[in-house]
């Protein structure tokens, strides 16, 4: 099976520094290696991880690169890009393509409602930075994994719109869940589902719902999502370390998918558990793929 979403990062500072502004004691955890990550999770039959950067490394993105290098049949990963309007900074496609050498075959980005306000209007991404990035995605088939909200669905369904070759891949079922959530946006997420390159990451369960292993409460969301997208844009994650500290558990991420979701016929589960992952993610790993 394989993980679409964890972070991981190393005590050992010296080695990989943290950015400007950054110290120890914003980790969330003292450590949470992909060695550590490893021992956690191959006892419950996962074999395969994507690596998504920590914001406390920056820009610098050796870490994850030094472990897919080390592994990268285990090991792939989600990166992050400068600064759309920061020009001190490479272009965002540049460093998109750059990156993909070396196994960061997708890279993360956040709506208007998860990041900090900038004064923008609905169109929040009409930006020559935006246009690069979802042009490069487009054409060297590179995922733009976006940690968002549903109140910000209606700026990537225009650029989907525009960008049809661009895979797009929404983390943590749109972290509808995470407050009172409404049959109007769920809908809105499944109406995502007419783009036929946009994808969803089913997890991150610790936050959303009632927050209470074993999950059963999103069930209903898992079967919504799942019957819009297919199961073949439906990839599991567990947003790692988060989901292995107690009360939570990485055991209880899995089983809700491989045991609870009883709707899943065994296929849909194991497409789910692994072939979509591993379809996007392991199957191209070159740039250009």
């Amino acid at each position: 099976m394989i993980d679409a979403h964890v972070h991981v990062w190393t005590s050992d500072t010296q080695r990989y520094p943290l950015a400007p502004g950054f110290n120890p004691q914003d980790f969330w955890y003292p450590s949470f290696s992909a060695e550590e990550l490893a021992q956690l999770a191959r006892p419950l039959g996962v074999e395969r991880w994507n690596l998504v950067q920590m914001t406390w490394y920056g820009l610098d993105h050796r870490y994850i690169a030094d472990t897919i290098a080390a592994d990268p049949a285990h090991f792939v990963g989600t990166g992050v890009i400068p600064a759309v309007c920061d020009v001190a900074l490479p272009g965002p496609d540049a460093t998109m393509m750059a990156l993909a050498q070396q196994g960061v075959v997708a890279f993360r980005l956040r709506g208007r409602s998860t990041r900090p306000p900038l004064g923008d209007g609905e169109e929040w991404m009409a930006h020559p930075g935006y246009e690069r990035i979802f042009a490069a995605a487009a054409a060297h088939n590179l995922g733009l994994s976006f940690l968002m909200s549903p109140a910000d669905l209606p700026e990537l369904d225009r650029m989907c719109g525009r960008f049809p070759e661009a895979p797009v891949i929404i983390d943590h079922l749109c972290i509808l869940g995470r407050s009172d959530s409404t049959t109007a946006e769920l809908e809105a997420l499944c109406r995502m589902a007419r783009h036929r390159r946009v994808m969803v990451k089913v997890g991150a369960f610790y936050a959303l719902g009632a927050r209470t292993p074993p999950y059963l409460d999103l069930l209903p969301l898992v079967r919504r999502v799942v019957e819009a997208f297919g199961p073949e844009r439906c990839m599991w994650e567990s947003d790692s370390p988060h989901q292995a500290k107690a009360p939570h558990s990485y055991e209880a991420a899995l089983a809700l998918i491989a045991k609870h979701a009883t709707f899943l016929s065994l296929d849909d589960r194991e497409q789910i558990l692994s072939r979509t992952a591993e379809d996007f993610f392991f199957s191209r790993r070159k740039l250009g793929g």
